[in-house]
């Protein structure tokens, strides 16, 4: 791809395997529906939604050389997501997520990224070798980051010069992993992406509302927060002020990467020159517009 990236996507690239059922599910269900096979991953769905936006944005992760992994990257490249600096793994297979979602919501989902986690700063080496930059002159533009990195690289990437100058935005990938995000939330110029169990699970408690989290996950020393729940209020947070939206009244059909659309879409927003409110209105009815089922732009 002769155009460079405007935004970097570190994190999990992988295949989503998922289930959807128009019918009510609980444990045990046994349910008529569709299962798809689509390119997935939290910094695959956000650079995706980026892409959409009209952004150029470059996947760092690791992919396996196998079938699987070669029809990966086939993919990317169709959809015109910049692949170069992909780290793709002889030994290490293609990661794969699998989830149920049913008409009362997610009911279960398993996400195998064990090759990421196993890859580990392997993923970053464009940001070392400068092909994206080097410790003397690091990355002054966007990065999305995920949570699906290991703890341990993510406490590096916290402190290491590499990320000095970028402009960070982070998502947890899942409650069960928003707790690695606690290393970065002292960073001087990282915005978390969270949903309001996530923001819980960082403080320790429980929230009502999504302004009380931010104020709170500020209060704890991060620098900016967004934070998301569900249907209801969402609010964006700063060391000046914490301002809330309400998202348009959709029918959920799906659930699974409307939170990598919201952060994206509020992303592409920002960069698009729109002030505090009208990005997160716009991040809000993009995420509507994707669990509706419909078009995302």
């Amino acid at each position: 791809m002769n155009t460079a990236p405007d935004i970097l996507c570190i994190g999990s690239v992988l295949w989503d395997v998922i289930g959807r059922t128009a019918s009510h599910m609980r444990a045990g269900s046994d349910v008529p529906g569709r299962i798809t096979r689509l390119p997935g991953g939290v910094a695959m769905n956000i650079a995706m939604t980026l892409k959409r936006f009209g952004l150029q944005p470059a996947l760092l992760t690791v992919i396996g050389r196998d079938s699987e992994g070669d029809s990966l990257v086939t993919e990317a490249q169709a959809m015109g997501l910049h692949c170069d600096y992909l780290y793709r793994s002889d030994d290490l297979p293609t990661d794969v997520y699998m989830a149920i979602e049913a008409a009362n919501g997610l009911i279960a989902a398993i996400a195998d990224a064990h090759s990421l986690e196993a890859a580990g700063d392997k993923i970053l080496r464009p940001l070392t070798d400068g092909r994206l930059g080097s410790e003397k002159a690091p990355f002054t533009g966007s990065i999305a980051l995920d949570g699906n990195l290991t703890e341990d690289l993510l406490r590096t990437i916290a402190t290491s010069p590499l990320f000095a100058k970028a402009d960070l935005r982070v998502a947890p990938a899942s409650p069960g992993k928003a707790e690695r995000l606690l290393a970065l939330l002292g960073h001087p110029s990282a915005t978390l992406y969270v949903n309001l169990e996530e923001a819980g699970l960082l403080c320790q408690t429980h929230f009502n509302d999504s302004a009380t989290a931010c104020a709170t996950l500020l209060s704890r020393g991060a620098h900016r927060v967004l934070v998301t729940d569900g249907g209801r209020a969402a609010s964006e947070g700063t060391e000046r002020d914490v301002i809330t939206a309400n998202p348009p009244s959709v029918l959920v059909t799906r659930v699974t990467g409307a939170g990598d659309t919201f952060m994206a879409a509020h992303i592409a927003s920002e960069r698009q020159g729109l002030n505090r409110p009208a990005a997160l209105a716009r991040a809000l009815d993009a995420a509507a517009t994707y669990v509706s089922g419909e078009t995302p732009l």
